[in-house]
């Protein structure tokens, strides 16, 4: 399984988002490294199709299901919706778990 952590150094939120993504991992009993990416540039935004700051993929999925493709990439703060629907700069640990536990289990399966 593959983990990144992309984010830009201007981002307030990147910090407790990693750590949250940590925790999510050790809830979850993965052993994975997350690879942390610093998105320091537009053109660099565009090539690793950076949705905002921070982003989450495990193998290469976005940890957010509302996800559109149609999403420009550039530098900017990312905006995440709750459980209950409120928006947030942070994913959710339940976010978070949720999509390693999809990931996981799809690997499993192979």
């Amino acid at each position: 399984m593959r983990v990144d952590f992309l984010y830009f150094p201007g981002c307030p939120s990147h910090e407790e988002a990693l750590e949250r993504l940590h925790d999510a991992l050790a809830q979850e009993h993965i052993r994975v490294e997350p690879v942390v990416y610093c998105i320091e540039t537009e053109e660099e935004a565009r090539q690793n199709r950076f949705l905002g700051s921070p982003t989450i993929r495990v193998n290469g999925v976005d940890i957010d299901p509302a996800f559109s493709e149609e999403t420009s990439f550039r530098l900017t703060c990312r905006l995440y919706l709750r459980e209950d629907g409120r928006p947030s700069p942070l994913p959710s640990i339940t976010m978070i778990r949720n999509a390693l536990k999809a990931r996981h289990e799809s690997e499993e399966r192979r």
